[in-house]
């Protein structure tokens, strides 16, 4: 949701966007996490290796599109047959069917989790994904739900903006009060 809210953004304050790469799974992978957490993780890093593959073969443009061919099949589509979501995804981007085949190989692995690591290091260690960098600071966030659109979207867009403006600025946090909501 907080790449549909920068996708709102974008044309509104003229940005710059580049999509890198971030995986659950490798950010977890040390952690101690649930069992049914845990269980997610060889999911998560196949779809992460289909878009570092895809970087790396057909470059930076296609990795949005991807991502969010992926997305938009496990999120509000609901799909947790791997297989399918990778198959469906592919045909939406126009890449190959046997494309999928580097969702099951680590042959670029080394170039994801660079991505990965690159963000991480901007940001620090306690985090999770998204994050975003604004005016050369990095965040953790934001967590949103639903995604905001129209001038409210600008309005939290100022928002993060003017908190990278201050180089004292580090966390705002609260839990969350309910699931995720898809438009």
């Amino acid at each position: 949701m907080t790449s549909r809210w920068v996708d709102e953004v974008a044309p509104h304050r003229d940005l710059d966007v580049t999509w890198n790469i971030m995986s659950l799974a490798v950010l977890n992978e040390d952690k101690d996490v649930s069992e049914s957490y845990r269980a997610f993780f060889p999911r998560a890093l196949r779809y992460t290796r289909l878009v570092a593959a895809a970087k790396e073969l057909h470059g930076q443009q296609i990795v949005k599109p991807l991502y969010d061919a992926l997305g938009t099949r496990i999120h509000p589509g609901g799909s947790t047959d791997a297989d399918a979501v990778i198959a469906g995804a592919l045909e939406e981007v126009g890449l190959p069917a046997d494309f999928a085949r580097y969702a099951d190989t680590d042959e670029y692995d080394e170039p994801m989790r660079a991505s990965h690591f690159a963000a991480i290091e901007r940001v620090g260690n306690d985090v999770g994904t998204p994050v975003i960098a604004v005016n050369g600071t990095a965040f953790f966030g934001p967590v949103i739900s639903p995604t905001p659109r129209g001038e409210q979207a600008l309005t939290l867009w100022d928002g993060v903006v003017a908190a990278a403006s201050f180089d004292g600025f580090f966390e705002l946090k609260r839990s969350r009060t309910r699931d995720p909501q898809f438009d």
